[in-house]
C-alpha cells in the first residue's frame, strides 16, 4: 500500500454508500458568526470556481472572506512569509501539496484538531492519498499514525482530452496506450494548423508533472519504500528509461517544436484554439474548453483515462492536488473562522456549488450526483474511472528538493542536453544526496547503460 493509492478501498465504498440525491443534502452548514478570515489561494484554472462558492459562503452565514489571489510562482513565498511572521496576516493558506510537508516539519501548521478536536474530514471526501496527514517521526504524510494537518480543496488529478469531432471524421479511436498516441499523431500532427499531443516539456514542476503519467504507467516509481523508511532511489530503474524514452518520443512526433519549453498557460490555449487535437492536462483546466468567451471549441473536447504503457496496464496517476491548511501563528478568531469555513466548504450543499461554479470537488457524492449526466461535466466518469490509481509521489520533507532536481534532468533529456540514460543517473545521484543529508537511509540502483 505504500505505493499504490491509499484512497481506492475508500473511495470505491463511499461511492457505494454516499450515491444519494441532492434533496437529501441540501442544507448548509450553519457555522455561526465569524470573524472576517483572509485565504491565500492561487490564481488557478479552478479559481473561478473557489471564487464562486466562497461568495455563497458570505451569503449564507453572513461571514466576510478576503481572498489573497496570487499566481501560482508567488504562492510559496508568501505561505511563508505569513507563516514566519509576528501574527500570520492569512487564516488559510493553500500550499502545493509537494511543498506541504515543508509546513509539516517545521511545525508552521496547527493540527485540525488541536484548534476544533470536533472537526472531522466527511468519509466522502477524497482524501487523495493522505495529502492533509503528517507522522512527525518518520517525517512522511500518512494518516494512519499521523495527525490530520489540513484537508485538499481540489482533487486534482491529468486527464486525456481529445477532439471527438475529429476523431470521429477521421476515424480514429480513442488511445489507450501511449503507442496509440503515436498512431492517432500520425494522422493529426499539421503543424502549425494542428498538434497531434500536447504534453508539458517546460522546466521544473510542468515536465516533472507530466512525465508522472509515463513514469507510474511504467510500473516505475523515484523511490524504493519511502512509508517504510527505505529511500533507496529507483528513478534509474529500466522501466523508468523506457517511460522517458516514450515520454520524448511522443513529444518529438506530436508536440510544437517548443516542445521543451511548452507551459500550462500555452497547452490550454493550444487546444482552446482548435490546434490541440490530444493532450493530456490537469481536470481543473475542463472549464476553460467549454467557455464560449475563451474557447473556439464549446462541447467538441471530451475526456477519456490517461493512456497506459500496454493495454492491460494501469493509467499513471499522479495526483497534483492542493492542501489547505492553518498557520500555527494566525490569530484564534482567525483559526476558528478558518475551520468555520472548512466545515461549511466540505458539506455536500457547498461542493455540489462548488463544481457548479467550475471547481473540481472533492467529495464523491458528487461526482455520482446528477452532475455527471450534463454534458458540462462530461470530464467525471473519466475522472472516476482514474482517482483509484491516484498517488500522491511525494510524501516526504525532502520532496521540494527532489521535485526541482526531477523537473531540471528531465528537461535536460527532453531537449537533448543529456541522454535519458545519463540524465536519469545523474538524477539518482541527486536524490541520493539529498536523502543523504536528511539523514535517510537510501542508495542508487546499478547505473543506466548509455
Amino acid at each position: 500500500m505504500a505505493w499504490k493509492s491509499k484512497l481506492a478501498l475508500a473511495a470505491t465504498t463511499a461511492l457505494i454508500l454516499s450515491a444519494c440525491p441532492a434533496s437529501a443534502q441540501d442544507s448548509f452548514a450553519d457555522v455561526g458568526k465569524q470573524e472576517p478570515i483572509t485565504i491565500l489561494i492561487n490564481a488557478s484554472p479552478w479559481y473561478n470556481g473557489f471564487e464562486k462558492v466562497v461568495g455563497l459562503y458570505e451569503e449564507q452565514t453572513g461571514n466576510k472572506v478576503n481572498l489573497e489571489v496570487t499566481p501560482f510562482n508567488g504562492m510559496l513565498e508568501k505561505a511563508r512569509s505569513a507563516v514566519r511572521s509576528g501574527t500570520s496576516p492569512l487564516d488559510l493558506i493553500n500550499v502545493n501539496a509537494t511543498n506541504s510537508t515543508e509546513f509539516y516539519q517545521a511545525g508552521y501548521i496547527e493540527p485540525m484538531k488541536e484548534i476544533d478536536p470536533s472537526f472531522e474530514v466527511p468519509k466522502e471526501v477524497l482524501g487523495l492519498d493522505d495529502a492533509g496527514c503528517w507522522d512527525e517521526a518518520k517525517k512522511y504524510r500518512i494518516c494512519s499514525s499521523g495527525k490530520l494537518m489540513g484537508y485538499t480543496p481540489n482533487g486534482n488529478v491529468q486527464l486525456f482530452y481529445y477532439r471527438k469531432d475529429v476523431l470521429d471524421e477521421k476515424g480514429l479511436k480513442v488511445p489507450v496506450t501511449f503507442d496509440d498516441i503515436i498512431k492517432n499523431c500520425a494522422v493529426l500532427q499539421n503543424p502549425p494548423e494542428s498538434y497531434g499531443y500536447l504534453q508539458r516539456g517546460e522546466r521544473g514542476d510542468s515536465i516533472q508533472y507530466d512525465f508522472m503519467a509515463y513514469l507510474l504507467a511504467y510500473g516505475a516509481k523515484p523511490v524504493a519504500d519511502p512509508a517504510n523508511g527505505d529511500y533507496t532511489v529507483t528513478i534509474n530503474s529500466p522501466e523508468a528509461k523506457a517511460a522517458l524514452d516514450k515520454f520524448i518520443e511522443v513529444a518529438k512526433k506530436c508536440s510544437p517544436q517548443n516542445y521543451g519549453t511548452l507551459g500550462q498557460g500555452e497547452l490550454i490555449q493550444l487546444l482552446q484554439t482548435g490546434k490541440g487535437m490530444q493532450a493530456h492536462a490537469v481536470v481543473a483546466a475542463f472549464p476553460n474548453f467549454d467557455n464560449p468567451q475563451k474557447s473556439a471549441v464549446v462541447g467538441k473536447i471530451n475526456a477519456a483515462p490517461l493512456p497506459r504503457a500496454t493495454p492491460e496496464g494501469k493509467p499513471g496517476v499522479a495526483i497534483g492536488s492542493w492542501v489547505f491548511m492553518i498557520p500555527k501563528n494566525a490569530s484564534d478568531a482567525g483559526k476558528k473562522g478558518a475551520v468555520a469555513f472548512s466545515k461549511w466548504f466540505l458539506t455536500y450543499k457547498a461542493q455540489y456549488e462548488y463544481a457548479l461554479g467550475g471547481g473540481i470537488p472533492v467529495r464523491t457524492d458528487v461526482f455520482t450526483s446528477d452532475l455527471k449526466d450534463k454534458p458540462e461535466f462530461r470530464w467525471m466518469p473519466a475522472y472516476l474511472d482514474e482517482i483509484e490509481y491516484g498517488v500522491q509521489v511525494y510524501g516526504y520533507v525532502e520532496a521540494p528538493a527532489v521535485s526541482e532536481a526531477v523537473g531540471l534532468r528531465l528537461n535536460q533529456a527532453l531537449v537533448g542536453e543529456m541522454t535519458p540514460a545519463v540524465a536519469l543517473n545523474t538524477l539518482a545521484e541527486d536524490m541520493k544526496a539529498i536523502f543523504e543529508k536528511g539523514g535517510r537511509k537510501t542508495g542508487t540502483l546499478p547505473p543506466l547503460a548509455d
